[in-house]
């Protein structure tokens, strides 16, 4: 579903990813393990249009991502959660999962946000709560909410596990394992796949930008 070719990025003067190759199946939980600043992040911003390649190809069953703007990428049913959050403020809980349907002008949202309830029951305890009421697990759920209401057919994840309590971590491979059930093709980016063992369908390893197939089929 997701294919990235040759992808070389620069920074200023500073090279970050070189010649990445990288596919994500339809279905399909890959992650994407690396220290940071490896280009974890880098990566799935160039994915998303928020920051522009070099040179090289993303493809997205059939579409060429580079060609259009970050907004029509999440049209797609791409949907992104940034490894910080970036919730907003002054809005509670429910609206900022609200948000991408908001943006995109959704014309009836609720059967999604129904669904992403569902999912994560915790969010809809506690979606009248301003955003910033909440801990760092509970906003890293929200995040993942709003990432779904776009997010129908790919999730870019980025640290989705990482500074939050080991209780909330597992809990969010929960979340990550019934996506998978669900059919949904994830990308997730971690520093290190202590949570995600038994999860992983492919994983990839990044270093100084470059990325290399480490294993296939970690899952029975």
């Amino acid at each position: 579903m997701l294919v990235v070719e040759g992808l070389d990025l620069a920074i200023g003067p500073a090279p970050v990813l070189r010649s990445v190759d990288l596919s994500v199946p339809r279905g399909a939980v890959c992650g994407l393990i690396g220290r940071n600043g490896a280009g974890k992040t880098t990566l799935l911003r160039a994915v998303m249009g928020l920051l522009n390649a070099g040179s090289g190809r993303i493809g997205f069953d059939g579409a060429d991502l580079r060609a259009m703007p970050g907004f029509q990428r999440a049209r797609l049913g791409i949907g992104y959660m940034p490894e910080d959050r970036r919730l907003i403020p002054a809005m509670t809980a429910e609206e900022n999962v609200m948000l991408p349907a908001w943006a995109a002008r959704v014309a009836d949202p609720d059967p999604r946000l129904a669904w992403i309830y569902r999912l994560i029951p915790e969010v809809r305890e506690f979606r009248h709560r301003p955003s910033t009421s909440l801990s760092g697990g509970q906003q890293k759920l929200v995040a993942l909410a709003r990432a779904l209401m776009a997010g129908r057919r790919l999730l870019l994840l980025d640290e989705a596990t990482e500074g939050i309590a080991p209780v909330l971590a597992r809990r969010m491979v929960e979340v990550l394992s019934d996506l998978k059930r669900e059919g949904l093709s994830v990308l997730i980016a971690e520093s290190n796949d202590t949570h995600l063992h038994g999860l992983l369908d492919r994983s990839y390893v990044i270093e100084r930008g470059s990325v290399r197939l480490r294993e296939e089929a970690t899952t029975a």
